[in-house]
């Protein structure tokens, strides 16, 4: 991947993250996250594409070989033929379509000449009760841009660029038509086949490791909660003074993010007063947990050891000079008086 198309990737993270977090906890999910940057007088120069089920990556795909790749292990050993045949087609047509997309919005803009990105992200989720609900979103430039609304059949544009291709792909409604049967009955199939598929590697949850650190500044502490290491990613963390939540403006908003193994981790950071960071405590929920975590600000057992060390040491210290003293003192002494005896004894 490209140094121009990492700062593209890193906001498909978090469209993916703002489509994810809002879950309940026993409903699945499949969603695609396609990325593409222009080049300066030569247009659309990249796609690629991952397919998500929950939070697992489990397909790849990319312009430049023109190949689907399985990323996960239950993809590779148990994916039915036709089941595969089905996501590779649909992967290759979707990238004619946004090469096609991409070219469209940059004319609207008038931005042929310039270097842009586009991003989207579509799918469906599928609820405790079986209902579900599909979201096709495209990203411009890192900002929104269009979203598909399948019950009325349009896009819902941002700005005055979005309308304009809003009102060319709404000319004929064959496309919006299409949209809706993949999100509406293509989607949650091919997500039931995969949650079958992944039994077990996608059952898996891994409780949240919860530390609380704390950052001296010059007028305030910082206290930071951290979640570490937990699958899948959906998880709430707050802090609560005196056990009373805070309100949610006191409390810096909380990022989660992948750690590259398939676990996840999460963090949320708050400003004290100096003095006051046992009144504050970080609540952690997650699948994985029977109940919620909490966790307290506790300095390290280490400073407290290196404290103790260097107390210790200062009074061997002491003590031995001590001692040492005392000796040469007695010495001292003792030579005096032998000198006195020896005086005394010649004047005889």
């Amino acid at each position: 991947m490209g140094q121009r198309a990492r700062p593209a990737f890193i906001l498909l993270v978090l469209l993916q993250t703002l489509v994810v977090q809002g879950r309940l906890l026993r409903s699945h999910s499949l969603h695609y996250l396609f990325m593409g940057v222009s080049e300066r007088d030569f247009g659309p120069s990249l796609f690629e594409a991952l397919g998500y089920v929950d939070d697992q990556l489990f397909v790849s795909y990319d312009h430049e070989s023109r190949r689907v790749e399985p990323r996960a292990p239950w993809v590779c050993t148990r994916t039915s033929s036709q089941l595969w045949l089905q996501l590779s087609q649909i992967l290759k047509g979707w990238d004619h379509m946004f090469i096609v997309d991409f070219w469209t919005i940059m004319d609207n803009y008038n931005h042929s000449k310039e270097s842009h990105t586009l991003q989207v992200i579509l799918g469906c989720e599928m609820q405790e009760d079986n209902s579900t609900r599909g979201f096709w979103k495209y990203g411009y430039d890192g900002q929104d841009h269009l979203e598909f609304c399948p019950e009325a059949l349009n896009w819902r544009a941002s700005d005055s660029g979005a309308q304009a291709t809003k009102l060319e792909w709404e000319v004929h409604d064959i496309r919006a038509k299409q949209n809706r049967a993949y999100l509406e009955r293509d989607c949650p199939e091919h997500l039931q086949q995969l949650l079958e598929l992944g039994r077990g590697a996608l059952d898996q949850q891994v409780p949240p490791l919860v530390k609380v650190t704390h950052r001296m500044t010059s007028a305030v502490t910082i206290l930071q909660c951290q979640a570490l290491n937990f699958y899948p990613q959906n998880i709430t963390m707050k802090w609560l003074r005196d056990k009373q939540p805070l309100d949610a403006k006191e409390v810096e908003s909380k990022d989660v993010l992948p750690n590259g193994d398939g676990t996840y981790q999460s963090r949320v950071a708050l400003a004290v007063t100096p003095g006051e960071e046992q009144r504050y405590t970080c609540q952690v929920e997650h699948p994985g947990l029977d109940q919620p975590l909490t966790a307290t600000w506790e300095p390290l057992p280490s400073d407290t050891l290196v404290i103790g060390v260097i107390s210790g040491i200062a009074v061997c210290v002491i003590i031995f000079f001590t001692g040492v003293l005392f000796r040469i003192l007695r010495k001292r002494h003792s030579s005096r008086e032998a000198m006195g005896d020896y005086v005394l004894a010649e004047s005889e």
